[in-house]
């Protein structure tokens, strides 16, 4: 009821909303971290493509006297609201009067913060698209999201704008490149719904383990799957020395509902690390791999897993923002996970690493390790583009040229570098080596996410000054946190990595409308599968699979092939 009513608002809204400011014509795309979809412009559409290319707002820097506007104007930004224990307010706080102080100053723009809350943001910035109340600068991972308003009118196009305002725009064109600028853009159309943050590492999913643990046991960091499995079943035979009285609380592997992505390193171990390009688009609509060939043998592993009593029980039972699982891990309880690639330092003094030490001791540590080989004896990962979250437009916005500014403002190196490291003394030091080291701060100066991602949303990564400053700074920008653990999982989340590809074809009309319908029987399919008894499990795998691709995968799949073969004829290779 509730995305049918959406559906119904978002109507209301185009029709009143496209009175000031409109979009191009529609297009469709999917980025799922890999692949980018185009639309292509038929003659029954022209009328209506020739009227939507009216209304689009054409910004023009003759508003503006030495970069600032003659009037003032005002925009909403939307910022994630994590719901951090102890964080600041992510509407104000230091960071935000800095943004907001200098919008004011060098463009004469006031800038005002809209949270949104991180864990279902997508629904969140749905919801608000379609009561027309979005924040004039939107940002979202899932960029089907987008699409399917755009395709209703109510994204903005950022072409001619972007382009026609370049000179205004040195910062945001010197960092993202014509290749960020241009990954969603329709080569048919030249539609551009959404520009693409830019990551400034193409680091993602590490496997981390209890190196004390392997220490008390004489082991070695297993380097296969078989030694990881030996591992676990040594955690579990050995609780009561490893946790004393605390033995039964023991976990040897944890895991979250996601598992296509906290189990991604071991997924993608079974993926044939040789598959064609042809084959890893036409299969991949979905970024947590489920339709890629060979996944169900992976996800077999961890139902044996489970039964064996390996796994966390309840992985299933918790949705994101719950902080249990995070707490075991704090609580020292937990042998080995997989998760973010610096997931156990994040948060300094509240990080899992920091608490481990104060309530385990000073040998307490997670370690990164890299124990999936796959079948040629690599350790392939399957890694994004270099793309992060998608930065789109309300077709609500009245500002876009002052939404422009904001983003090369705070895309300027030295407001990245502030924003990434905040203050001398307070949120960071300087080493005598010139690395940057991250402090723990409090109050209003506290940083809610790593490197305030949440400010800096044309960047996702340290970014700072200089290319040798960033690669000295990064191993101490986790307070807390010995600096060799974050080399080493710096070190080895892109060993054998395997870089994800723009594929540029024809928009697929199948996913139109799909992304959250077809991830939640994903989430269902992945957890049940993993929880079946082990005689059920092909029962469960298949029933599953069945309902997923009838449900819209498997046209998805056939378009993906269509459109494949139409752009790229019989070649299984992207060009180079």
């Amino acid at each position: 009821m509730k995305k049918a009513m959406s559906v119904l608002l978002v109507c209301g809204m185009v029709l009143t909303s496209f009175t000031a400011c409109g979009s191009n014509n529609a297009k469709k795309t999917d980025n799922n971290n890999t692949e980018t979809k185009k639309e292509t412009t038929t003659s029954d559409n022209s009328k209506e493509e020739t009227k939507k290319e009216e209304a689009t707002p054409q910004a023009s820097d003759g508003e503006l006297v030495d970069g600032k506007f003659k009037e003032t104007r005002k925009i909403k930004v939307e910022v994630y609201n994590r719901s951090n224990d102890g964080g600041s307010a992510p509407d104000n706080n230091v960071f935000t009067d800095y943004i907001k102080e200098g919008m004011l100053r060098d463009h004469n723009v006031e800038v005002e913060f809209v949270p949104v809350q991180r864990w279902g943001e997508e629904e969140a910035i749905a919801n608000l698209l379609a009561a027309g109340d979005a924040p004039d600068i939107c940002v979202t991972y899932s960029y089907p999201t987008i699409l399917t308003y755009a395709n209703m009118g109510g994204i903005l196009n950022f072409n001619p704008m972007i382009y026609d305002n370049k000179d205004l725009l040195p910062n945001l064109y010197n960092w993202l490149g014509e290749t960020n600028i241009n990954w969603d853009k329709d080569p048919s159309t030249g539609t551009i719904w959404a520009i693409e943050a830019k990551l400034a590492t193409m680091n993602r999913i590490n496997t981390f383990v209890r190196r004390d643990w392997l220490e008390k046991l004489d082991m070695q960091a297993p380097t296969t799957l078989e030694d990881f499995e030996k591992m676990l079943y040594a955690f579990k035979d050995n609780a009561e020395l490893l946790l004393g009285a605390d033995a039964a609380k023991m976990v040897p592997f944890t895991t979250s509902y996601d598992i296509g992505w906290r189990a991604a390193n071991l997924i993608e171990s079974f993926i044939d690390p040789d598959i064609s390009d042809k084959d890893y688009y036409v299969y991949g609509f979905d970024d947590r791999k489920i339709t890629q060939p060979n996944v169900k043998e992976a996800i077999r592993v961890l139902n044996k897993w489970y039964n064996a009593d390996l796994m966390w029980k309840d992985f299933a039972l918790y949705g994101d923002g719950d902080q249990t699982e995070d707490n075991m891990m704090k609580a020292g309880y937990v042998g080995s996970f997989m998760h973010n690639w610096d997931y156990p330092y994040r948060n300094n003094e509240d990080s899992i690493q920091a608490n481990l030490l104060r309530q385990v001791g000073e040998d307490a540590a997670f370690v990164a390790i890299d124990p999936f080989m796959n079948s040629k004896g690599k350790y392939t990962k399957f890694l994004a583009g270099p793309v992060d979250r998608k930065i789109f437009f309300p077709a609500t916005n009245k500002e876009p040229l002052a939404c422009l500014l904001y983003l090369d403002w705070i895309t300027e190196p030295e407001h990245l570098q502030f924003l990434q490291i905040g203050k001398e003394g307070v949120n960071h030091q300087v080493l005598e080596s010139g690395a940057i080291q991250t402090l723990n701060a409090t109050g209003a100066d506290i940083m809610n996410s790593p490197l305030n991602i949440d400010y800096t949303i044309t960047c996702n990564g340290m970014k700072l000054a200089t290319d040798e400053l960033t690669v000295k700074s990064r191993a101490y920008s986790y307070a807390g946190t010995d600096p060799a653990l974050v080399e080493i999982a710096d070190e080895l989340t892109t060993k054998d990595g395997r870089i994800g590809k723009n594929v540029q074809v024809p928009t697929i009309e199948a996913e139109s409308g799909l992304a959250t319908a077809l991830g939640d029987k994903r989430n269902v399919l992945y957890d049940n599968a993993v929880v079946a008894a082990v005689d059920q499990f092909d029962k469960v795998w298949d029933d599953g699979m069945a309902d997923y691709l009838s449900s819209g995968g498997q046209a998805i799949i056939d378009e993906r092939l269509e459109k494949w073969n139409a752009t790229y004829g019989d070649s299984t290779s992207l060009p180079q």
